[in-house]
């Protein structure tokens, strides 16, 4: 049995764009990628709304994607592949930061999964790092996320040098999804399932 971490945001825990609401878990992308990797595989979906790579955000306490990871890691050992899908809400206006700030950020996490003796046999676990597509156009998070879209347009770039310099795996997830108009930050159904398809594919390619 392999054993996948996906570590994220809204985006991963299958927020509704508009809504406020849950996508099934048959919709969610952990759960159609679980689904095309059938069996042998147990897909392990640890996302948390407005969670950020390593920043506390002081409207929304336990967010803080760093003071978690390790005791996660550490809950669901050994694990064959952990998959970094943060960043998003790290482009909110009140934190300030550029795309390779952010990507910076996330660098923090991949260091700690590689760093960290949860993977099978007692080594560090492989890590795909994803980045997250661009934000927007927004209308009622506008403000919350004033100056996104430019920002969130870097991020695959900074994170793609992140994974080259960390010598981990990179997806692109803006190459095959877009962000749903509906509020400009989450993913519709389609692009759930076109995500789990594409990183079933993945996961059969780095852990077969």
């Amino acid at each position: 049995m392999k054993t996948v971490l996906c570590y994220g945001d809204s985006n991963t825990w299958g927020y509704i764009p508009g809504t406020g609401q849950r996508f099934a878990p048959d919709v969610r992308w952990p759960g159609v990628m679980a689904a095309q990797l059938g069996p042998g595989y147990r897909v392990v979906e640890e996302g948390l709304n407005a969670r950020t790579t390593c920043l506390d955000d002081p409207t929304r306490p336990g967010r803080n994607g760093l003071t978690y990871l390790r005791p996660c890691l550490d809950s669901h050992a050994p694990l064959d592949l952990v998959i970094v899908f943060l960043g998003c809400n790290d482009c909110k206006y009140r934190f300030g930061l550029s795309a390779y700030d952010i990507a910076q950020n996330a660098a923090v996490l991949v260091g700690v999964v590689q760093a960290t003796p949860c993977g099978v046999g007692g080594v560090p676990p492989p890590v795909l790092l994803m980045s997250p597509p661009p934000l927007g156009p927004f209308t009622a998070l506008d403000d919350l996320f004033a100056g996104a879209e430019e920002r969130s347009r870097g991020l695959a770039k900074h994170y793609r040098a992140v994974a080259e310099q960390a010598h981990c795996h990179f997806l692109d997830a803006g190459a095959f999804v877009k962000i749903d108009p509906a509020d400009g930050v989450h993913l519709d159904e389609l692009s759930h399932r076109t995500l789990g398809d594409q990183l079933a594919a993945a996961v059969r390619t780095l852990i077969p």
